[in-house]
């Protein structure tokens, strides 16, 4: 007995996740296991992490994150 081909496998598998209702999304993200890419993220995150906007914004969000959290049953 011949297996289907790869590509219609795979076809079938998308129009069964359609069918439900699922759309699939592809996301490229940075390499951070390249050198380089781990390097200029460090260097951003230490550029933020010195800047009084993204101190109080992080702020803010640890208190909405703590407010939601007391509101809970």
């Amino acid at each position: 007995m011949n297996a289907p081909p790869k590509q219609s496998k795979f076809q079938a598998y998308r129009a069964r996740k359609k069918a439900a209702g699922l759309r699939e999304v592809r996301l490229w993200i940075p390499d951070l296991r390249r050198p380089e890419v781990l390097a200029e993220a460090k260097r951003q995150a230490a550029l933020l992490d010195r800047s009084d906007d993204e101190r109080e914004a992080a702020e803010m969000m640890v208190r909405f994150t703590q407010e939601s959290w007391d509101r809970e049953p």
